[in-house]
């Protein structure tokens, strides 16, 4: 849209200014929902980031370049000609009638009659913007475009994206202009959805560093799967270039955001030295996102560029992903183009520290990375590590495609980081609390202390070593991670033995304690033609609620309990009970078993809803790893129920019979 403006247009202090392209065209707002129909994903989307750069007099100062429909030669460098056929021909009139039949095929994609038109500009919008920049005509730009790309693979459309924009962009400056000198390309994705195309697309490349940052939450937040995990590295020569930093939670900020900068992005960044950068920049996991539930602030986003803008001379290129708050992605957009324009961030604060998780996380891939990065293999001081702030839960969106309430809405944005602070320092929630923030009672933990329940262990903590864990802190062989333990760190007053009639079965591909493999579920309905062995260990219901605090989330941070007294009353009568505050878990469906000695069985497992997720295979069934297994092996025989060719048939038997 319009032509090429004269940098030396730019005013009487472009000298002080770098030289910032913009692309934005709107033919790509004609790409929109067949009937019109509300969507996350629209034509707003880059209309109000652009409004927001003109308003602000940015759009007049920098350099606004014309769009460009990308070639299929370009794209056919990370596309399948099946792909690059399907999106070309997709708006065209001999789809008229089985356009949405095709869209339903894919993974949250629509398609209509501007669809193919706007794919292909995205495309060549952000290449455009690239090969100026690596060209040296530009210092850096920004490329307001939609459909975003990174979650679109090889062949196949999905999460709202139909071409993979950044990864073409890439490819063409790797593959098709190698005189630009350009050889080495770190891409940086900060949409809080994993850019699982992206991934695929450089997996054995180790001429690109591709890091993600994003909610992943063991795999059940979009696009879903073990993807987005810490442990996939890239394979081959690309081993060691896959960098994921993968949330185990929502409601990350800047202040956890910034943690992940410092201590393994700019770390990596300068051992790996680019020559250019190109970021997948989404900006969902800003403050209010109805699909992101995270809470980065404008101020936030223009640090995090900053600290990029010491790398590859600055030569960045921003391309737009997602973003669905449009008042937060506008103003997060217009903070990031101040930043390329002069190298500063723009004014603000943040006070908060990294939740617990956050610095988990950062753990777990530093040391999974450092024998690849040895600037990774330093342990982070204690000091460092140990401010952080309370965990505070808020339900948000599973998936792309899905909307949800009582997501964070905040008008007044320049304000945002400051009110999420406050809160996070002061917000405390009381004894039921599952919905509300009141004032909590700081003697819960006293009054749940009183209290004795049984709980039934039916996988590794049938090893008693194992369940000193969640009790005592610390980790057994086979883990990969250590346990923060109890706050109340007594041993179970006894322990005992007991089957009850439910099925046991393996799941998952892959989790943080013991990597890729399997790991037991109890189903939650009772089947008297199954038997699972359980290990009972009568705690307290302060304990219990540690364990479950623990089992879902990796942390210690619990200011109020998840399953109270109400819940432990009711649950006799309910048979279940899902606890919301740590709903993103696997374990977080409560079942009550029975009684032994007037005293509740309760244990901890997967819903309803997950079961017909595995039945389908949504969510894959999968053997346990070896180490896993061996830890249900001791236990069962330390615990004389099975010797130890009978613990290895019955927990076979569990792995392979169909649910």
């Amino acid at each position: 849209m319009g032509s090429n403006c004269e940098i030396e247009s730019m005013g009487s202090d472009h000298q002080e200014r770098r030289r910032v392209g913009l692309i934005y065209d709107e033919r790509m707002c004609r790409h929109s929902t067949p009937d019109d129909e509300d969507h996350p994903e629209n034509p707003n989307r880059i209309k109000v980031i652009w409004d927001k750069l003109n308003a602000s007099g940015i759009a007049q100062r920098c350099v606004v370049l014309d769009a460009k429909e990308a070639e299929d030669k370009y794209l056919a460098l990370v596309h399948s000609k099946y792909h690059i056929d399907l999106i070309k021909n997709i708006s065209s009139k001999k789809f008229d009638s089985r356009r949405n039949k095709t869209a339903s095929k894919f993974n949250s994609i629509y398609f209509n009659g501007g669809s193919s038109e706007a794919a292909y500009l995205a495309a060549g919008s952000v290449i455009e913007v690239a090969e100026q920049v690596a060209r040296g005509k530009l210092d850096s730009g920004f490329a307001i475009v939609r459909p975003p790309g990174h979650h679109a693979e090889e062949s196949e459309p999905m999460g709202f994206c139909l071409y993979n924009n950044v990864a073409v962009a890439t490819s063409f400056l790797l593959n098709e202009r190698p005189e630009l000198g350009i050889k080495k390309i770190l891409i940086v994705d900060w949409d809080v959805h994993h850019g699982n195309g992206t991934q695929k697309m450089f997996w054995k490349d180790p001429r690109v560093l591709f890091f993600s940052v994003h909610r992943h939450e063991f795999g059940s937040f979009y696009p879903g799967g073990d993807d987005g995990s810490y442990t996939m590295i890239g394979e081959g020569p690309g081993t060691g270039y896959n960098i994921n930093v993968p949330w185990e939670n929502g409601r990350c900020g800047d202040a956890d955001y910034l943690a992940v900068w410092d201590h393994v992005l700019i770390p990596v960044a300068k051992e790996f030295d680019p020559d250019m950068i190109i970021i997948s920049a989404g900006f969902d996991a800003a403050i209010g996102d109805p699909l992101g539930g995270c809470c980065v602030s404008p101020y936030g986003y223009s640090i995090m560029l900053n600290k990029l803008m010491g790398f590859a001379g600055g030569k960045i290129v921003m391309a737009l992903e997602g973003g669905y708050n449009l008042d937060s992605l506008a103003n997060s957009a217009l903070a990031c183009v101040q930043v390329l324009q002069q190298h500063k961030p723009v004014t603000g604060s943040s006070e908060a520290y990294p939740f617990e998780s956050t610095w988990h996380v950062i753990q777990a891939v530093r040391i999974h990375l450092s024998s690849y990065w040895p600037t990774l293999g330093d342990r982070l001081p204690e000091k460092v590590i140990s401010k952080r702030t309370p965990q505070i839960d808020i339900s948000s969106s599973d998936s792309d495609g899905e909307h949800e309430n009582g997501v964070i809405l905040v008008e007044d944005l320049d304000t945002a980081a400051e009110d999420v602070i406050e809160t996070l320092k002061n917000l405390q929630v009381n004894e039921n609390c599952q919905g509300q923030a009141t004032a909590v009672s700081p003697s819960w933990r006293s009054d749940l202390s009183k209290i004795d329940i049984w709980y039934a262990a039916f996988g590794s903590n049938m090893n008693k070593s194992r369940f000193d864990c969640y009790i005592e802190g610390g980790q057994l062989e086979g883990m990969r991670r250590r346990c923060v333990g109890s706050m109340d760190k007594s041993q179970p007053k006894e322990i005992m033995w007991k089957t009850f009639p439910h099925r046991l079965f393996f799941a998952r591909d892959h989790t943080a304690t013991w990597g890729p493999g399997g790991v037991a579920f109890l189903h939650p309905e009772s089947d008297i033609q199954e038997k699972t062995y359980t290990r009972l260990y009568k705690i307290t219901l302060e304990q219990f609620n540690d364990v479950l605090l623990q089992e879902n989330v990796l942390s210690d941070d619990m200011t109020c309990p998840l399953f109270d007294l109400t819940f432990l009353h009711t649950i006799e009568t309910e048979k279940c009970i899902s606890v919301e505050l740590v709903q993103r878990g696997w374990y977080h469906n409560v079942v009550y078993l029975g009684k032994e000695n007037n005293i509740p069985i309760l244990t901890m497992t997967c819903t309803l809803s997950d079961i017909e997720n595995f039945k389908s295979g949504k969510f894959p069934v999968n053997s346990p790893a070896k180490a896993y297994a061996n830890t249900l092996v001791k236990g069962l025989v330390q615990g004389k129920q099975l010797s130890e060719a009978e613990a290895i048939a019955y927990i076979e038997e569990a792995s392979t019979k169909p649910l």
